[in-house]
Parts: structure tokens; C-alpha cells; sequence
């Protein structure tokens, strides 16, 4: 039976599962000989793009460390502000103005409350924000980097 002229089934398998060659994925691939694939840029990309999502991941898990640590300052002043509340609610005279110092700090309450989310929210759209810039930029990059690679393959007119 004549040899195979396919590229892709040109390269011996036993090197393919040697474990010395193993851990060096560019050797291996290499024996692969896939025309017009410069397997150095193939391996340089996918690092880029490891290193993008691990820096995006990064980004997202120090944004969810600031809201928690946000949310647990938000609980800690909360609690003294009810403590708080629950005394000057008490120091009124009447029934009336108990009931009217209690419509006040509901009224503070909400209006606080409010804003904390506000601000939560504007903390994980940050978050989100920056993370998903360094992915879209790795994404420009990597189809700047294609059309460079496509073009080097296109035959010279």
C-alpha cells in the first residue's frame, strides 16, 4: 500500500504518547506538520488567551472581595444605627412622637438602604466592566492576530 500523502496522518504516534515529549506540547503538535501553521504563534495565542481570562478572573474576584467586604460594613453600621434608633425611638414622650421619630428613621432607613444598593450595584458593574474589557481586548488581539496569520499564508499575487 502506498504511503499517505495526508499531512494530518504524516507523523509517528508512538512520538505522539512518548511521556519525555509529552509535557512539550509544541514538539509534539510539531510532529503534526500541518501546512501554513506556525504552531509557535498557535501556542503564543492560546498563553495570551490564558493569561487574559486569568486576569479577568482576577478582576472579578477582587471586585467580589470589595462588595463583601462593602456588604459587611454596610451590616455593621446598620446594627448600630437600629441600636441607635431603637433608643431615640424610645427617649420620645408621647405616642405621637414615638410614632413620628419611627416614621422618621424608617423614612432615614429606606433612603440609606437605597443608596447602599445603588452603590453595590455600581461596585459589581465596575467589576464586571473591567473583567470584560481584558477579555474583549484579548479578543481584538487575537483577530489582529489571525488576519496577520491569514495574510502570511495568502499567496503572494
Amino acid at each position: 500500500m502506498a504511503a499517505s500523502k495526508n499531512p494530518f496522518f504524516d507523523f509517528d504516534m508512538s512520538k505522539f504518547m512518548d511521556p519525555a515529549k509529552f509535557m512539550d506540547v509544541t514538539k509534539m503538535m510539531g510532529d503534526f506538520k500541518v501546512p501554513g501553521v506556525d504552531l509557535d504563534q498557535m501556542m503564543q495565542a492560546q498563553r495570551k488567551n490564558i493569561e487574559a481570562l486569568t486576569a479577568a478572573n482576577q478582576l472579578a474576584f477582587e471586585g467580589l472581595q470589595a462588595v463583601m467586604r462593602r456588604q459587611v460594613e454596610i451590616l455593621r453600621q446598620s446594627m448600630e444605627e437600629a441600636s441607635s434608633s431603637v433608643s431615640d425611638m424610645m427617649a420620645a414622650g408621647t405616642p405621637e412622637e414615638k410614632v413620628a421619630k419611627q416614621t422618621e428613621l424608617v423614612k432615614a432607613a429606606f433612603e440609606k438602604a437605597l443608596t447602599n444598593m445603588k452603590e453595590m450595584a455600581e461596585m459589581v458593574a465596575k467589576s464586571n466592566t473591567e473583567a470584560a474589557e481584558v477579555l474583549s481586548n484579548r479578543v481584538k488581539e487575537s483577530l489582529e492576530e489571525l488576519k496577520v496569520a491569514v495574510s502570511k499564508t495568502q499567496p503572494k499575487k
